[in-house]
Order: structure tokens, then C-alpha cells, then sequence
């Protein structure tokens, strides 16, 4: 199998925050991959855009360092870095200032599609969006890619949007969600939507519950003041989980385009029911022999914010009708891991006899680590001596099934902002989405705080604290193991 490269046009790319760790880690070392692979243009530019006191050779000095550490087998190619590192420029700029401005200006072409890529903190987008268009750098075509998150709360979200709007239209905004841009997100859709065997199954009438997990083997690390703030609800479930729910539970859009997608996805979190208060269960790490606690590690002894959120969710429509969904996501888990298991309903008669086990169909959907799919069927046991059933999974993963071509797999990073510079929204948050996933999560979250709820405390390199087993176990389900 042979994957096909299709170049875009020419670009210039403003990164601002472009000294910071994500475009360290992730954005600079992802466009590096696409200019060796040959999808970015030679003719196109990436500005990199912050405070540090930096000329060009320095910043491509400082990028040259990222890529050794954090690009994959690519960077040995130095011939090719050095071309990549050619196509870098730099000016420092101050956001809330006029220092800077000018030059970046200058910069800028005119006959290329221009994109700005917000990777700072939210408190800056306003600023950055009024003097972008206060100094004639963005146009009516101009792109811009920002961050989560997208407030904490729908009435920080509602003017977020607001002030972005004051300068851009939506279609010219890309809310960027790193999940979506994950290969096996994107076939969890070609799998529903291209195959006559999954489609007319996925309904309520076939598919007992749902399951979707997103496991972490690490703490909080460096980010424990934003994260003692906001917590695994703000973090994790009102953005990634409620993304992959979406595309899980949406019905098929009429063409496979941005803004049919994004309506579907929309009409989800809109039938999504309140969440019962004994169907939540929230958690905070423990302190274990070699690590210290979520307390000690947010430095805050008395935090009641969760580093764990396990509930039962149910969307309200024709499809789901009585088909539970159960979200869990965790830090300090026993392994890493994030997958969507579709777990199929019982047959309704057994007609072999002496097979008293349960059997079920079981679709899941690995999107880390070792992303695939499999599909776990019932078959004879192999042996004489009678009719034993067991279960098997029919696996692909991407890494056996692609060979070579898996280890070129696009990055999330990578392909996301390969499409804003096509201008395709797809894989992107639209406004109203948003502020539909916070009008979902703020009951929720003044529940808890209303009833002074206390994070079930678990062990580090556990599943997670006992009551979020107890959550399934009551209807007579079990989680499925949290697996490397």
C-alpha cells in the first residue's frame, strides 16, 4: 500500500507562541515531516512569532534542537533540515503592544495563503486578532488555528467567540482539537459510513452500550496551576470525549463536507440528557511509593478537583434510545490509553448446547498506542471433542496492516494544519458546537459544586477509584481493561 502525497499551495504561516513547547514538541517537527515528504511547498514560510529576544539564525538554531529531540527517524536527513530550517523566519513581538508588528508585516506575502496559528493563551487571542487586522496582515482569506481550551465555562466560551468574531468570520476560524486529527479518528467514520456491515447495526436495537476510555499513565507534571483550575471534566470530557462521542452516536451527514459533519455532530450534543448526580463518579490520585499525590503535585492540600471522571450518558433520540454511553478519563492510570469499544447486545437465543458463557461482538477502536481496529467474534474452539465457543478479535492495526506506510502515518498535528491551509473546516470545532458542549458540562459541574463532592481517592497505576467499577457493575456491566 502506497500512501499519496498531495501537495498544497504556497503558504505563509505565522506561529505565534512560536518559542513555546507545543510548537517545539508537535507543530514545527509535524510541518518538518510534510515539507520532507514533499506536501509543503519549497516557496512556502513559517514566521515564528513571540517575546524572546531572538533574530532568525537563533530561532532556527532553537528549532534545529526540537527536531533532533523530538522528530522521529527524519531527522537524520540533515540536507533536508537544513532546507526546512531555510524556510523559518522570526521577529519578536509584543501582543498587547505595537513592538514587532511592522516587521512581521513585511513579511507577509501577498499572493499566498496567509494562516496564524494562536498557540497562546486564550487571554491573548483578542489582541492578536485586533492587531492583525489594525496593521492590514490578515485579509478576508486569512486563516487563523487556535488552541483549547475554548473557555471554562459557556459564558467565557460565548465571548470568546465574540471577540474572535469581531475580526473573523467563522469560516476563517479553526478551532483546533488534536483528537480529530488522529488517523483512526477520521476511519471510525469511513468505518461507519463506507460499509454495509456496521451501519444498519449502529442503533440502540443492536448495540448494547458503548464504552470510551481515555487512560493516562501520567500526574499533572508542570501543568498543576492550570490544572487544579479546571480538572478532567474542563480538560478532558468537555472537549476529546465529547468529540469522539459525537462521531460515535452522529447520523450520517448528506455529503461528507465541513459543515455537514460538524450540524450532525451538533445534533448530538443538543440530545444529550442531563447527567444524574449517582451517575458521576470523580477521583484524585493517591499518593503511591514513588510518586507523590495529585495534592502534592498541584501543590494544594485541601483541592477538591478531580484527576478522574467516569459517567453514564444517554442521548436522547431515535437511534440511541436506552443505549448507555460511559466516559472515563484518568491520570496515574495503569496504562495509556485511549479506545472506543461498541459492544454489541446478546444473542437472543443460545443454540449450543452446554455453552453457558456469554459471547458478544465487540468493536474496538485503538486510537493510542498501536492505533487500529478490531472486532472481536465468536467462533468454534479449535480441537475435537464438541461445540466450545470462544472469542477472537479479526485485529488490524495499523502497524501490521500498512507495513512500512504506518510508520509514515500523518501525525494529528500534522494533518490538521495541512487542512486549515486547504481550508477544509472537517476536523475543526465550529463555534456553536462549543458553546453546546458547555451548556452540557456546566450543570454538571455546579452540581458537584453545589453538593461539596469530595474526589474518591485511587491508587496510582490503578483503573481508577472502586465506585467508577460500581457505576457499570450496577447495570450488570464491567469495564473493559485499561491496556498499553
Amino acid at each position: 500500500m502506497v500512501s499519496r502525497v498531495i501537495p498544497v499551495d504556497d503558504f505563509d504561516l505565522v506561529i505565534f507562541g512560536g518559542t513555546g513547547d507545543l510548537a517545539r514538541r508537535k507543530i514545527l517537527p509535524g510541518l518538518f515531516r510534510r515539507f520532507r515528504s514533499g506536501q509543503m511547498p519549497a516557496d512556502s514560510r513559517i514566521i515564528g512569532a513571540a517575546r524572546s529576544e531572538l533574530d532568525t539564525s537563533g530561532y532556527r538554531a532553537m528549532i534545529r534542537e526540537a527536531i533532533v529531540e523530538f522528530g522521529g527517524d527524519e531527522k537524520s536527513d540533515t540536507d533536508t533540515l537544513d532546507q526546512f530550517l531555510n524556510a523559518l523566519e522570526y521577529v519578536a513581538i509584543d501582543a498587547k503592544g505595537e513592538g514587532g508588528w511592522s516587521e512581521l508585516k513585511s513579511l507577509i506575502r501577498d499572493k499566498v495563503i496567509k494562516a496564524f496559528y494562536f498557540s497562546v493563551a486564550p487571554s491573548l487571542f483578542g489582541d492578536l486578532a485586533e492587531r492583525l487586522h489594525a496593521h492590514e496582515i490578515a485579509d478576508a482569506d486569512s486563516r487563523i488555528v487556535v488552541e483549547k481550551p475554548f473557555g471554562r465555562d459557556l459564558a467565557s466560551a460565548q465571548a470568546l467567540n465574540a471577540t474572535l468574531a469581531e475580526h473573523f468570520d467563522e469560516r476563517q476560524i479553526y478551532r483546533i482539537d488534536h483528537y480529530l486529527g488522529k488517523e483512526t479518528v477520521q476511519n471510525l467514520m469511513a468505518v461507519r459510513f463506507g460499509n454495509v456491515l456496521f451501519e444498519p447495526l449502529w442503533n440502540s436495537h443492536y448495540v448494547d452500550h458503548i464504552q470510551i476510555t481515555v487512560a493516562e499513565t501520567v500526574g499533572v507534571g508542570g501543568r498543576g496551576g492550570y490544572y487544579d483550575k479546571s480538572g478532567a471534566m474542563r480538560d478532558m470530557v468537555q472537549n476529546h470525549l465529547m468529540q469522539l462521542l459525537c462521531l460515535i452516536a452522529m447520523e450520517p451527514p448528506s455529503v461528507f463536507g465541513a459543515n455537514e459533519v460538524r450540524d450532525e455532530k451538533l445534533k448530538v450534543i443538543r440530545a444529550l440528557q442531563p447527567v444524574e448526580a449517582h451517575h458521576i463518579v470523580r477521583g484524585q490520585y493517591d499518593a503511591s511509593d514513588d510518586a507523590a499525590s495529585y495534592r502534592a503535585d498541584v501543590e494544594n492540600p485541601r483541592s477538591f478537583t478531580e484527576s478522574f471522571v467516569a459517567m453514564k450518558c444517554h442521548v436522547s433520540n431515535w437511534r440511541w434510545s436506552d443505549t448507555p454511553f460511559y466516559l472515563r478519563t484518568g491520570k496515574k492510570m495503569k496504562a495509556r490509553t485511549s479506545e472506543i469499544a461498541v459492544v454489541f447486545k446478546d444473542l437472543g437465543h443460545k443454540m449450543f448446547e452446554g455453552d453457558s458463557a456469554r459471547h458478544r461482538n465487540i468493536l474496538a477502536i485503538r486510537l493510542q498506542p498501536n492505533e487500529g481496529m478490531d472486532l472481536q467474534v465468536t467462533i468454534k474452539e479449535p480441537g475435537p471433542g464438541g461445540m466450545r465457543l470462544i472469542d477472537v478479535p479479526l485485529d488490524m492495526t495499523f502497524a501490521d496492516a500498512l507495513g512500512d506506510d504506518a510508520e509514515d502515518a500523518t501525525d494529528a498535528y500534522e494533518r490538521l494544519i495541512m487542512d486549515v491551509i486547504r481550508g477544509n473546516q472537517t476536523l475543526f470545532m465550529r463555534g456553536d458546537e462549543v458553546e453546546a458542549a458547555w451548556a452540557w458540562t456546566d450543570p454538571i459541574i455546579e452540581g458537584w459544586e453545589a453538593r461539596n463532592d469530595v474526589p474518591k481517592l485511587y491508587d496510582a497505576g490503578s483503573a481508577g477509584p472502586d465506585d467508577a467499577m460500581m457505576l457499570m457493575h450496577r447495570d450488570g456491566r464491567r469495564w473493559r481493561d485499561i491496556k498499553g
